[in-house]
């Protein structure tokens, strides 16, 4: 039975997010529902990560087994034929080896969160960004992200609902920058805990408009308690940019 590795980019606006639930369309039952418009099977596609409903993703990785051969460009063609007009797209289509899996096999996870930081709000890229009106700094965004870097106990920027196993996630990257109007905030690291990079950019929000001292966010951490974190950064804003693999 072959298997394939799908890239797949998705506007989550509206959305359900990745995973399949009882009320609303998902990226997993949309694709789903593709792969058997095309071939007839019903097959399962499993993703790298389940995102949110509201997130976005640029590069988000799947795989699925499919009962015979086809080339890798009519499936992608098939398949974003079939999806319209659910706002998923299928970017590239690649045979895999029985052993490859798109969230085991993954060796890394960046993700982008995106601030509009001016006083009109968006119209172009309503539902893409969070619109934050007070200028943030931004400097003092980047000292207080330094306390999150490495490996730690991230209870306090766990959601409570997380299934992960272990609170502790070692946390590669955590990168501000400010681009004209535009903030970004990208995060880097082998897996995240549910909500994990939305709960640092609320954190990192309060340090940007100098409510809290950027020292705070490692108390925060060592706290271990989500009642010492920041609020949850909306999903409008954060995007799945690459999963990697080796």
């Amino acid at each position: 039975m072959p298997r394939y590795k799908l890239t797949v980019e998705y506007d989550g606006t509206g959305l359900v997010g990745w995973q399949r639930q009882p009320e609303g369309l998902s990226v997993q039952a949309a694709l789903e529902a593709a792969v058997e418009k095309f071939c007839g099977e019903t097959a399962t596609v499993f993703g790298a990560g389940r995102t949110d409903a509201g997130v976005h993703a640029l590069g988000q990785v799947a795989h699925l087994d499919l009962a015979r051969d086809h080339s890798p460009d009519t499936i992608r063609g098939a398949l974003n034929h079939h999806l319209r007009p659910a706002p998923v797209s299928v970017l590239a289509v690649e045979p895999a080896p029985p052993q490859f899996d798109a969230r085991r096999s993954a060796t890394g996870r960046v993700y982008r969160y995106r601030i509009l930081n001016r006083r009109p709000p968006p119209m172009l890229d309503r539902g893409r960004v969070w619109h934050v009106a007070p200028m943030l700094d931004v400097a003092a965004m980047q000292d207080g992200a330094r306390h999150l870097l490495g490996r730690h106990d991230f209870t306090t920027f766990r959601d409570s609902l997380c299934q992960a196993k272990s609170p502790v996630k070692t946390l590669d990257a955590l990168d501000v920058t400010r681009a004209g109007e535009e903030i970004r905030i990208e995060a880097r690291a082998r897996s995240f805990l549910h909500h994990q990079v939305r709960n640092m950019v609320g954190t990192l929000k309060l340090v940007g408009l100098d409510q809290w001292p950027p020292a705070r966010i490692a108390h925060a951490l060592a706290a271990r308690d989500r009642r010492s974190g920041g609020p949850t950064a909306p999903a409008e804003g954060l995007y799945l940019v690459e999963v990697r693999y080796d």
